[in-house]
């Protein structure tokens, strides 16, 4: 009969290693979330500026999935998401009033801005949105609209059925059921209007002959805010891990983080947690 003494210290090196491994990916693993959230807080650099600041302070890693509000609220219904980080303020009420969402704080806001371009055609310029849209639609203007049910589609939406009883477009109303930054190339690239959200213009590079031309409306105010999705409905989520990274947020770190966000000297997102 074979001997197989010798092989016993190799073999019990071997489970401590595996066992070390395995605690090891389970720490791992405990320590990051996933965050479904919109483009523009992606596409206006404000991640890559924050998050590394909260992984410093928690050394949990937050993964981002960038999409449209609509998507990112879809997302969390499937349990796809620990953590939410949108902007429409309406759907994320009902979000939590439908119990999908622990409960809902305030983090930060800026503005929505109409660009177009500098020779404005439909002779937009103003501080108006709603006179702007019906000047688009009635000059049959190029529009881009995003149609991605994103929180600045949302808010189009509400703006032309404040324009007309209809909520008539005009013949060039196009949606391009994508993100505000394909949003803002399209328009870049054939000379039309689009509603953009100022922290990605600021960050967008691509301009060609665009410019702001509505601003100041308080009902472009936009309004952001974070939720930890309800285990309630999904057991899996990382509850702690997400609280953490909402506790840090709306903290005066998170939020002087936040502040401290510019491009070009000009401040992208205002921070307003308890307000």
């Amino acid at each position: 009969m074979k001997n197989y003494q010798c092989f016993k210290p190799l073999a019990l090196t071997q489970k401590a290693l595996t066992a070390i491994v395995l605690i090891a990916s389970s720490t791992t693993w405990a320590q990051s979330i996933h965050m479904a959230s919109t483009t523009s807080t992606e596409q206006s650099g404000l991640f890559s500026h924050l998050l590394p600041a909260f992984k410093a302070a928690s050394g949990i890693d937050v993964k981002v999935v960038a999409v449209g509000t609509g998507q990112a609220l879809d997302m969390a219904r499937r349990g796809d998401a620990d953590v939410l980080f949108v902007h429409d303020q309406v759907a994320e009420e009902k979000f939590v009033a439908d119990g999908w969402g622990v409960q809902r704080y305030p983090v930060m806001y800026n503005d929505f801005i109409l660009i177009g371009p500098k020779q404005d055609p439909a002779g937009t310029r103003g501080k108006d949105i709603v006179a702007a849209l019906q000047k688009i639609a009635t000059s049959n203007t190029e529009f881009v609209s995003r149609g991605d049910k994103s929180g600045t589609h949302a808010a189009e939406l509400r703006y032309w059925k404040l324009s007309s009883p209809d909520a008539a477009k005009g013949k060039g109303y196009k949606e391009c059921g994508c993100g505000m930054g394909p949003a803002l190339n399209i328009a870049a690239s054939s000379g039309a209007y689009v509603l953009a959200d100022r922290g990605t213009w600021l960050n967008f590079k691509n301009r060609a002959d665009l410019a702001v031309l509505v601003e100041g409306d308080t009902r472009l105010f936009n309004q952001y805010g974070v939720m930890v999705v309800n285990p309630a409905k999904h057991p899996h989520v990382k509850v702690q891990e997400a609280q953490k990274f909402v506790d840090w947020i709306v903290s005066p770190a998170g939020q002087k983080t936040i502040a401290s966000y510019q491009i070009g000297g000009e401040q992208l997102f205002f921070p307003n947690a308890g307000k």
